[in-house]
């Protein structure tokens, strides 16, 4: 049997036809995407936020930013761009969008939602998924990106008081405030089981002294009586014991002295 037996060349022709065509379709799709205006790379990316790709949305944006910088709607898309990163969870260039914006937009009237993203991201990034679904207590863990999210917010609250997003705000910063307080607290416990009572003191000072309200306080003014009675500074304690007592009259007891078993005797 010959090799031209075994190849049809009809079938051989219509490959060949269907390979060049797609090529050439390849070729138009390049070139129209190359050819596009900001306007049509804009619509988009547009596109692809409402159908929630946001990998794509992020292609688009970059694109338009890169080939149409100083177009409208590339700078309509900087505010975008912030929010297509924080969706597909790529915290820095979220981060970094929202800063770089910030410092070259600072009279923009949006500028407060630039505020209000870099304060969520790190809100959100101060646990994974995963200790969220299970509910991990985060307050042994240093609270980098709480300090940072609460910064955020606060300067929000600062600079642009009547944001819509001041609301939503100030109650983050509430549980923000409770975890700073609360690893000022662990700290302080932490030098009590060394015995390290002057850095205990100072620890649990700064608590009060800055998360009033918090409650964390409470365990604070227990740690200030404590560590002074262990230090025999006992005007010290008394004051901590007084304050302790009117603030939290009902828990006196948690502050007795502790009695040794010879005292019995």
């Amino acid at each position: 049997m010959r090799l031209r037996d075994l190849v049809n060349p009809s079938r051989v022709l219509l490959l060949a036809l269907g390979m060049a065509m797609l090529a050439a379709g390849c070729r138009s799709h390049r070139a129209d995407d190359a050819k596009s205006g900001p306007e049509v790379i804009y619509a988009r990316a547009q596109k692809a936020m409402r159908n929630s790709s946001y990998g794509e949305a992020i292609k688009q944006l970059e694109a338009l930013q890169s080939r149409f910088p100083f177009s409208e709607p590339a700078r309509q898309s900087q505010l975008d761009l912030i929010y297509a990163y924080y969706k597909a969870r790529q915290t820095d260039p979220a981060i970094d969008a929202a800063e770089t914006f910030i410092r070259e937009n600072p009279t923009n009237p949006r500028v407060d939602y630039a505020y209000y993203m870099k304060g969520l991201v790190y809100f959100e990034r101060q646990s994974n998924w995963l200790e969220r679904k299970f509910n991990v207590d985060l307050s042994q863990r240093p609270p980098v990106n709480a300090r940072k999210s609460f910064e955020a917010f606060q300067q929000l609250l600062q600079k642009y008081p009547h944001s819509e997003y001041v609301d939503d705000s100030r109650q983050r910063m509430v549980f923000l405030r409770n975890r700073l307080a609360d690893f000022e607290l662990h700290v302080a416990l932490y030098y009590m089981r060394r015995g390290a009572y002057v850095g205990a003191i100072n620890r649990a000072k700064y608590c009060v002294e800055n998360y009033d309200g918090a409650p964390a306080v409470k365990g604070s003014l227990k740690v200030l009586v404590d560590a002074y009675r262990n230090l025999h500074m006992l005007d010290l304690a008394s004051n901590a014991e007084r304050v302790y007592a009117d603030n939290f009259p009902a828990n006196t007891k948690d502050i007795l002295p502790k009695k040794h078993w010879w005292a019995i005797f």
